[in-house]
């Protein structure tokens, strides 16, 4: 790899590695996660670009499962323990979800 590009492939590797998300990589699309974890979604609002796949994990020892509350996404099926769903955020909008276990449990994904 060589150039600017080369680097900035290389950073991200570092970043994956190290468990880092590199978010809103300009011109590539990135991969971002959510934490379930005391029953609620960490972080609990997230702003990403168009493309971006975000993934939920649970942590908790609960099943919990994500809904999206305007029917924009595919809901999860029940996630137990150490369980993880992804969707990729292609349109800008904002996107309320929800746990429909516990319905308490609120999150936001805002594409921009």
């Amino acid at each position: 790899m060589s150039g600017l590009r080369g680097r900035g492939v290389l950073l991200a590797l570092c970043l994956l590695a190290a468990g880092a998300s590199p978010v809103g990589a300009v011109g590539e699309a990135s991969a971002v996660r959510v934490e379930i974890s005391h029953f609620t979604f960490a972080p609990g609002t997230l702003t990403v670009r168009p493309g971006t796949r975000v993934t939920w994990i649970n942590r908790d020892d609960e099943p919990h499962i994500v809904v999206s509350a305007g029917g924009q996404f595919p809901s999860s099926k029940a996630l137990d323990t150490g369980d993880s769903y992804a969707t990729v955020f292609d349109k800008p909008g904002t996107y309320a979800y929800f746990c429909s276990i516990h319905p308490h449990m609120v999150g936001t994904v805002i594409v921009r």
